[in-house]
Formats: structure tokens, C-alpha cells, sequence
């Protein structure tokens, strides 16, 4: 969430940020709303003075036997009371329109992000790997999984719905081996563990960002609870309302949860295969921060990630985000994007981003540092994916099969499938 008194003393730069990210989020009216709710601050304080001024006088007047001006005053602080309340209402009623307004602002790209429009102007920073060619024609997953008999999509659809996915045998257990490799390989990078709730109250996903502009992308239960979209917001959120120590920064925290999303407005997008699913599994980083070290922690998060892609021998590339493309909270973003053959194309397999202070401000995660300066500060958070492992698996799949249809299994995997070297094809 951004800082009232920064839009308000930094309208024009503010303007300019919601212009580059594409957002017609209106500055005028919400300067408007927040002048009208300073000149309802400055009435109901001068009015409080006013009653404290007459209410001091009331007891000298008694003391006096000014018995008629007493009750004159006691009047005068009774009509007081009155416009006073009637202000707060009113203020009470400008604030929360101001935070409303401020809730669904997004945040303003730090200025080493490349201005864009879409992503067609994302920048590209590196590439890693070469490609896999083939001497014969390659399958896309969704072919080969149910070929194999280990991914099963039509079943999925008749147990929930569609872009859900059922796996067996060993599907199941490639895709339980994947998390449990990402799980030790980010442990051993200095991730701690944590294994949160998949659901969510309001609160935890507006500290997020995910609520109130994203509703629609969520799955709501009839108590009032929504599916986590990512591990993200319940990690984020552990520390929401509270003072850090800054000799604790920065915190490295990691978790395994299977995550839901409605994908609202995705419609003919990906829907073959594993891309694009409404329930899908992920190992999610995250970083809390002092601001002069968030980028650095940026970097070292996308490294972290990149390695997992490194140890499984896949070809990836890591590109920057333009402000017209990255996320509602996010300053900064790199995407990081597997080769997959049936694309001919690389495909995202991790964000990660840096969200500065706007969701510690929306979430009140502050931190400490009495040797540095007096008070609190927002902390800076920052998240990624450690990996996406549905899109992991669908890219171990098309990058290692053979021509008979069989899949090697990445060399790094094969101590948590007992040592198997590859997936035959079963009995569906």
C-alpha cells in the first residue's frame, strides 16, 4: 500500500508511475479525498480545544458562584460535542474511502525497472543452457503423461473440473520427488521451512495485496476463508503486526502448499496440458528485509531459484519485467522461464519480486535498529517460486523423453524415486 503523505507530496511522480504500469488509478479524486479528511482532522482538533478551553471553565465559574455562566458553558461544551461527533462520522467515513482508495494503488516500479507497455517489453538479462534437440518428433506432456499412464486429465475433469490434473503411479510420485528436491536443495541455501495453513482469512490476503482488487482470482468457502493462491501470503503474513529486530534481518522462509486460483480473465489461455490449472503445487521463498538490502536479497532469491533449474539440466532464460507487465505489489520483478519443446518456447517457472515496504505497510511488519535511528520501519518483503513444480514437471517431461517414449529421469531426482533411472510407461 502506498503512503498517503508520499502520493500527496509526490502527486506527480505518482502520476507518472501509474501512467508507465498501464493503471488508471485516479490521483485527483484520492488528493481530493485526503484534503477533505485533513480539514475534518483540523475541525474536529480545533473543536476539542475549544471544549477544553470551556470545560476548564466550567469548574472556575462553579468555584466563583457563576452559576448561570457555568451552565452557559456546560451548553456551549454540550453543542461542541455535537459538531464533533458529527465531524468524526464524517472523518471516519473520509478515511476509510482513503484507505479504500489506497488498498487498490498499486506500487510504484523502482526506477531501474524498463518502461513497457506488455510483455513484449520485458527485457531479457541471461540465458542458461542449450535447448534439447531430437532425432525424432517430441511429444508435449499432455500427450506423453497420459501415454505413459502416469498423468491423467480426464479423470481430473470428472473429479472437480477442468484444468484440474490427476497423477498416478509415477506421476505421483515424480511430482512428490520434485518437491521434496526443491524442499532440501532451498534448506541448504538457508531457507527455513515452514508448512502453513491452505487457507486464508481476509485479513492475511489483503496484507498480501491479493484482496480487495483480486477477488475474482480466488477460490471463497461459504465461512468466509479463501484457498491461498501461493504460499506467499500466509509468510508474508506471519510476522503482520509486529516490531522485528534488525539483528534478525534478513529472514529466509520457505514453504511447500498445494495453491488455487480461479485464473479469472485466462480464458483460451494455456488450457492443454499443466500450464494453466486452478490447482496446482509450489515451493514459495520468502525474504524480509532492510530496505537498503532488498535488491540485493532480490538477486540472491533468483539465483536460488535458477539453481534448481541448474541442478535438473534445463535450459532456461531469466528476463527483467516492464511496468506495464509486472505484478500489483512488486517494485521489481525477474521471471524466470523453462524451455519446453511442445512451445518451442520458454515458459514462466518462477517470479520472483520485491515489493519494497508496500506490503509490510498494508501488513504493519515493522523492524528495530536503536543503533541506527529512533522508532520503527517497514521492513521490505520479498517472494518467489523455488519452484513452480506442476511446470517443473511438465518440463522434466518433455526435456528427457526418448523416442520410445520412455523418460530419463534427471540424475538429482533418482535418490528420492529409490533409485529409479527412468519412467516406463503403466497401467492407467
Amino acid at each position: 500500500m502506498l503512503d498517503a503523505k508520499f502520493v500527496r507530496e509526490n502527486a506527480d511522480a505518482v502520476r507518472s508511475a501509474m501512467s508507465v504500469r498501464g493503471e488508471a488509478w485516479d490521483i485527483d479524486a484520492f488528493l481530493a479525498l485526503d484534503e477533505q479528511r485533513r480539514d475534518l482532522i483540523s475541525r474536529v482538533e480545533t473543536l476539542q480545544a475549544r471544549r477544553n478551553e470551556a470545560s476548564k471553565a466550567i469548574g472556575a465559574l462553579m468555584k466563583e458562584g457563576k452559576r448561570e455562566a457555568a451552565e452557559a458553558s456546560k451548553e456551549e461544551v454540550r453543542a461542541i460535542n455535537e459538531q464533533i461527533a458529527a465531524f468524526e462520522t464524517q472523518m471516519e467515513r473520509a478515511e476509510a474511502d482513503t484507505r479504500d482508495m489506497l488498498l487498490v494503488a498499486p506500487s510504484i516500479p523502482d526506477v531501474s525497472v524498463p518502461v513497457g507497455v506488455d510483455e513484449t517489453d520485458n527485457v531479457e538479462v541471461s540465458r542458461h543452457g542449450e535447448p534439447p534437440t531430437f532425432a525424432f518428433e517430441p511429444k508435449a506432456h499432455w500427450d506423453l503423461g497420459p501415454e505413459l499412464g502416469i498423468v491423467d486429465f480426464e479423470r481430473g475433469v470428472k473429479l472437480a473440473k477442468s484444468r484440474f490434473v490427476l497423477l498416478g503411479g509415477m506421476g505421483a510420485r515424480l511430482e512428490r520427488a520434485l518437491i521434496n528436491f526443491m524442499l532440501d536443495t532451498q534448506a541448504d541455501a538457508g531457507y527455513r521451512e515452514w508448512w502453513p495453513p491452505s487457507l486464508a482469512n481476509a485479513e492475511t490476503l489483503t496484507g498480501t495485496g491479493n484482496l480487495p482488487k483480486f477477488e475474482d482470482d480466488l477460490f471463497k468457502t461459504g465461512e468466509g476463508l479463501y484457498l491461498i493462491p501461493t504460499a506467499e501470503v500466509q509468510l508474508t503474513n506471519i510476522h503482520r503486526d509486529e516490531v522485528l529486530e534488525a539483528e534478525r534481518l534478513p529472514l529466509h522462509y520457505m514453504a511447500y502448499t498445494p495453491c488455487f486460483r480461479e485464473e479469472a480473465g485466462s480464458a483460451g489461455r494455456d488450457t492443454r496440458g499443466m500450464i494453466r490449472v486452478h490447482q496446482f503445487d509450489k515451493i514459495e521463498l520468502v525474504k524480509f528485509a532492510k530496505p537498503e538490502e532488498s535488491m540485493d536479497a532480490l538477486e540472491g532469491m533468483v539465483a536460488d531459484a535458477c539453481r534448481i533449474l541448474d541442478l535438473l539440466g534445463l535450459a532456461y532464460r531469466v528476463i527483467v519485467l516492464c511496468t506495464g507487465d509486472m505484478g500489483f505489489a512488486a517494485v521489481k520483478t525477474y521471471d524466470i522461464e523453462v524451455w519446453l519443446p511442445s512451445y518451442e518456447d520458454y515458459k514462466e517457472v518462477s517470479s520472483c519480486s520485491n515489493c519494497g515496504d508496500f506490503q509490510a505497510r498494508r501488513a504493519s511488519i515493522k523492524y528495530r535498529d536503536p543503533g541506527a535511528f529512533k522508532g520503527s520501519r517497514f521492513v521490505h518483503t520479498l517472494n518467489g517460486s523455488g519452484l513452480a513444480v506442476g511446470r517443473t514437471f511438465a518440463a522434466v517431461l518433455e526435456n528427457y523423453q526418448r523416442a520410445d517414449g520412455t523418460v530419463e529421469i534427471p540424475e538429482v531426482l533418482r535418490p528420492y524415486l529409490g533409485g529409479a533411472v527412468e519412467i516406463l510407461p503403466e497401467v492407467r
